[in-house]
């Protein structure tokens, strides 16, 4: 990933909502939800969400797939795996570390 990538997704995920919206996707999995689930079971209003899947696409962050009359809504797990490895690529000076709570970080 490269680092504009990751801005451009850190940004995306800079907001309460888009961050809710991202997480409930990650946890739906592959199978995805429709925007008319995603706003039940966040209770968000279905224009403020689509405002939000909008930016959370434009980031490569989720896709959307046409089927039928529904639009399927994915977490793009690839994207969220580079730009986790993108923030911890040069962890602990690039020596395998274990993080064991927020203050410390074992062989750092």
């Amino acid at each position: 990933m490269e680092e504009l990538d990751a801005i451009n997704s850190l940004a995306a995920l800079a907001q309460t909502q888009r961050v809710r919206t991202f997480r409930a996707l990650v946890v739906a999995g592959p199978a995805g939800l429709t925007p008319g689930a995603i706003a039940e079971q966040l209770n968000v209003p279905g224009n403020a969400l689509s405002f939000h899947l909008k930016e959370l696409s434009h980031a490569d962050l989720v896709s959307v797939e046409q089927r039928g009359r529904n639009l399927i809504y994915r977490a793009n797990f690839a994207q969220m795996n580079a730009l986790l490895g993108y923030l911890t690529e040069h962890c602990c000076q690039g020596a395998a570390c274990e993080v064991v709570d927020s203050a410390s970080c074992v062989n750092c």
